[in-house]
């Protein structure tokens, strides 16, 4: 078909908190769809084949019609460039295994081919490669051009991989949010916060700011590790630790044939080799061992038949179990070693190279532990076993078969002793039982190992067997659960007194006991102390004070450009302030031209109130009236004159509201239950009423007391010096 002016984006903006299109990040692009415009889906043939056929998953996609197939139902009536590729672009990153499903497009007036089109994204750079790429997918089925799909999907999937939480701290995260508890990523690995401020957890993977780095230093030291727990009546295996070949082989005669040999400063089963008999299976096994340690010293311990087995403990308690398997190929008198292994092994689908797959692929020429284990059996990758001859490749391979039901009671006990014994909160308990359901005692079984920082993707993902929801027990190790990791937030937003409301309730907060965060025009403050912004965004600046561990309240200012440009700094407030909606000048450029729109704007503020949190709300403006609908806590309003309409139906209705009341010679402010004043206070001449009216509203809704919030009122210093400290 005759070529049509392609997609053009004219701006792309990282959403980083709550906006005007949802509660989450999301990557907003401003389009021009030039002369598609005139062309709706429905009027390119045989565009619907081509986009269902190379992206078959669009079929999921509700849109607005509310069910699976929507989507398809809109592209086949018609429907406009911009929309499509908002789904173009989710789908590509669903197919890059970041699954998400939000996404809007609304064009920017009438007839001008101009769109703004937001779609959720979990991180930014995957977002923006994601964003070209559907915009290139697009134009290539427009315009009925071959596109290469899977190379998109490959690179996507590999920036994913590369720039997104790994997938055993995104479980905890994922556990966080199903807890309502926020996070912050703190680098571009797997360090993470949870929670706000003082109230704040910090995680990197199975590790926690309560891991102890002794407990990590014991852990690492297997010799010191057996001691201990052996004195605490442990089961472990006798064993020496040595620092040549010679020694090694010495103290395998004393201990007794088989033997273990281990790097003494290990992990993750490297350089491990099993029930060695002879001379010269233990002098290999002691170099394999010291060239995959960080030192010298290796251990060499009596062998223990059994299976390997890894108990996951969290706290007190024993989270999770997986059992390892051996592995074996059958000769056939023609394949080799590698054949085998790529024939009868690697074939499985759970097999893979990446952390994906819950079982590693197997290269025979390349593991020095598998060369090692040929060796003793005589053979190389290279050799060619007879017709039915079995051949062990790898004795207690993937440990990543689920048995956590059947551990024996006793078992648990030990490995949760075990854990406490080195210090850790966390911890994967290496066990050797020929059966995990009955006591190690019985049947000869021991520790072998306690590792701090255990993976979690063995039961996460689970070869067999049912996965374990790791990720909740470890948000519930660090929070009790009546802790939601969340500070007192006020956010405030407006043209008119925000500013200083803003500093007013900052000063009750602090004069309460709480050690504040101030994030407003004026600067940035933690208890009145101006910091340096050093260059920052206002949505950083904001997440500063929510990073800030000796921050106890947060108070926040968002101008609709902030929300606009870069989203508000937290997800949810237990107060939300809206003065007034009433100029839209500074937003122009924004498309945002109408009382209406600048409402659309500012209602996020709303928007991101807790359930159990309180909006607070001018009662003078009728557009900020109207936003008393879309909270989901609790309504305050305020207001200079008690007899506006809104103050007298909510105090009809029962419900709380702060005004102004002329008393004989002098105003004051009353704060009402229904028909009931609950306080009078004097009005600060220094400060303007309804900035002091909506302060002492929010500090009333945060559960301050009349006589705090009148003691705060007369020590307010309206004009303090900018200097910093």
């Amino acid at each position: 078909m005759t070529k049509k002016k392609d997609i053009e984006v004219l701006r792309v903006t990282h959403l980083r908190g709550p906006n005007i299109w949802t509660y989450r990040p999301v990557i907003e692009a401003w389009l021009d769809i030039g002369e598609l415009e005139n062309f709706p889906s429905n009027l390119l043939p045989g565009l619907y084949e081509r986009l269902t056929a190379i992206l078959p998953g669009l079929i999921i996609h509700r849109c607005g019609v509310g069910e699976h197939g929507g989507f398809l139902e809109r592209l086949r009536d018609g429907t406009y460039a911009g929309h499509i590729l908002e789904h173009v672009v989710l789908e590509l990153q669903n197919l890059a295994g970041m699954k998400t499903g939000f996404g809007k497009t609304r064009q920017i007036g009438e007839n001008t081919g101009l769109y703004k089109m937001a779609f959720r994204t979990r991180q930014e750079q995957v977002g923006r490669a994601a964003l070209a790429a559907g915009r290139d997918l697009l134009m290539a089925m427009i315009e009925d051009r071959p596109y290469d799909l899977a190379a998109t999907v490959i690179d996507l999937t590999d920036l994913v991989e590369s720039v997104c939480l790994g997938p055993s701290t995104a479980n905890i995260v994922d556990a966080a949010t199903v807890r309502k508890i926020p996070s912050i990523r703190l680098t571009d690995g797997n360090l993470v916060q949870l929670g706000h401020g003082a109230r704040q957890r910090r995680i990197w993977t199975a590790e926690t700011e309560h891991t102890s780095a002794i407990a990590e230093g014991i852990a690492s030291d297997k010799d010191l590790t057996k001691s201990l727990l052996a004195s605490c009546g442990v089961p472990v295996p006798e064993g020496e630790l040595v620092t040549s070949a010679e020694a090694a082989w010495e103290a395998a005669q004393d201990i007794g044939v088989p033997v273990v040999v281990k790097p003494y400063d290990g992990n993750h089963g490297r350089g491990v080799s099993l029930n060695l008999m002879t001379e010269a299976d233990v002098t290999a096994a002691y170099a394999l061992a010291a060239r995959k340690g960080d030192s010298k010293s290796v251990i060499v311990e009596r062998f223990i038949a059994g299976n390997e087995h890894r108990l996951l403990v969290v706290g007190k308690r024993l989270i999770a179990a997986a059992a390892g398997e051996s592995l074996w190929v059958t000769g056939n008198g023609k394949s080799n070693i590698i054949e085998l292994v790529d024939d009868q092994i690697n074939t499985d689908p759970r097999r893979g190279t990446t952390e994906d797959s819950p079982l590693n692929a197997l290269a025979p020429e390349h593991g020095a532990e598998i060369i090692l284990e040929l060796e003793r059996q005589g053979m190389t990758a290279y050799s060619v076993p007879q017709d039915g001859q079995k051949v062990l490749i790898q004795p207690n391979g993937n440990v990543a078969f689920d048995v956590t039901d059947k551990v024996h009671p006793q078992v648990a006990a030990m490995a949760t002793l075990a854990a406490r014994v080195v210090g850790l909160d966390i911890a994967g308990i290496d066990v050797v039982a020929a059966d995990i359901s009955r006591p190690l005692e019985e049947q000869g079984g021991a520790i072998i190992e306690v590792n701090a920082s255990p993976g979690l993707l063995a039961h996460l993902k689970p070869a067999s067997g049912e996965p374990r929801n790791v990720g909740e027990a470890i948000v519930d190790h660090l929070f009790a659960q009546d802790e939601s990791g969340r500070m007192p937030i006020v956010g405030i937003t407006g043209k008119h007194g925000a500013t200083m409301a803003s500093r007013l309730i900052a000063w009750l907060l602090q004069i309460s006991g709480k050690k504040v965060g101030l994030s407003c025009a004026d600067g940035l403050f933690v208890n009145g102390r101006l910091l340096p912004r050093d260059g920052f965004t206002d949505w950083e600046s904001g997440e500063r004070l929510l990073l800030n561990k000796n921050v106890e309240a947060g108070v926040f200012e968002a101008s609709a450009r902030m929300i606009l440009t870069e989203g508000l700094a937290y997800d949810k407030c237990a107060v939300g302030v809206v003065t007034d909606v009433s100029d839209f000048e500074d937003v122009a450029e924004f498309h945002i031209a109408s009382l209406d729109k600048l409402y659309g704007v500012l209602r996020t503020q709303v928007d991101v109130i807790l359930p159990s949190g309180v909006a607070v709300l001018n009662a003078a403006d009728a557009q900020v009236v109207d936003m008393a609908d879309l909270c989901d806590g609790e309504v305050i309003f305020y207001g200079v004159d008690e007899h506006l309409a809104a103050i007298a139906q909510h105090r009809q209705d029962g419900k709380r509201v702060v005004f102004q009341r002329a008393d004989k010679d002098m105003s004051r402010i009353v704060l009402a239950q229904g028909y009931d004043d609950a306080a009078s206070l004097p009005l600060s001449p220094l400060v303007p009423p309804e900035a002091v009216l909506a302060a002492i509203a929010a500090g009333w809704a945060l559960g301050l007391t009349p006589e705090l919030i009148g003691a705060g009122l007369r020590t307010f210093d309206a004009n303090p010096k900018r200097t910093h400290h």
